[in-house]
């Protein structure tokens, strides 16, 4: 048996979460990375004694479209997985539900369902600093719970989790980082992005069409040269302040 996370975390916000999960299970936790565009994930094969644990921001309360591509590629075979979407304290709507669909349909059992809260990837004033120390409390209660859950031997049942199906609509990206003139032509972001929406060839931009908005190149610039258009920004802000000025706090489904 083995246990391995499918993180798909641009920005590390999923990552800490996924991490809180699996931070006491045994044997050590494999990680497969789903935003890395290099990697064959086809070669992913799992058994039905292996638990997994699928981490997945949510977008707009959708979840990014390449990473449902890529975890299709993914060979559950009954495989018991956990799900885990996180999201920037607005609301995940409809991406568990969507979560769920994929995961069944690559052949998973799903057992459980965590949403979890971390700091906005692009409007870092909400939920600013989470996962905070509550939050990696409460995930390690979950992680505890569910883990009792896989060690009983019974019928895991079904899971109520919540979404609509139809899915809502999804959204398209809207904010494209851009180079300023600090851009010293590295070819990081082009290197690192998800969905190769950098052309190494020109770095200036982004392909707005590939670009989902992840903010990866963002974060990961060593000059701190790619920025997003600030008068969108602040519009985006204010559309999300009121839902947003509430703490969301993480949710187990089990």
């Amino acid at each position: 048996m083995k246990y391995i996370q499918l993180i798909f975390s641009p920005t590390g916000g999923t990552r800490k979460v996924a991490d809180a999960v699996t931070k006491h299970w045994d044997p050590a936790v494999e990680t497969v990375d789903l935003s890395d565009a290099g990697t064959d994930f086809s070669q992913c094969i799992l058994n039905e004694e292996d638990v997994a644990l699928i981490a997945l921001p949510s977008y707009g309360g959708r979840v990014p479209a390449v990473a449902v591509e890529r975890l299709h590629k993914v060979h559950g075979n009954s495989a018991k997985c956990i799900l885990v979407c996180v999201y920037g304290n607005r609301a995940y709507e409809d991406t568990l539900a969507e979560m769920e669909d994929a995961a069944r349909e690559s052949g998973f059992d799903v057992v459980a369902a965590i949403s979890a809260v971390a700091e906005h990837s692009i409007m870092h004033q909400y939920a600013e600093g989470r996962p905070d120390a509550g939050d990696l409390s409460r995930l390690e209660g979950f992680a505890a719970r569910i883990k009792e859950k896989l060690d009983a031997p019974q019928d895991f049942g079904i899971v109520r989790i919540p979404g609509n199906r139809p899915y809502k609509k999804a959204g398209g990206a809207g904010l494209v980082p851009k180079a300023t003139k600090d851009c010293i032509s590295c070819g990081l972001c082009a290197v690192q992005c998800p969905v190769k929406a950098i052309d190494p060839a020109n770095l200036r931009s982004a392909d707005g069409k590939k670009c989902i908005s992840c903010m990866r190149c963002v974060t990961q610039c060593p000059q701190n040269a790619r920025k997003i258009n600030g008068a969108m920004v602040s519009a985006a802000s204010l559309a999300i302040k009121k839902a947003c000025s509430v703490r969301k706090e993480c949710e187990l489904f089990i």
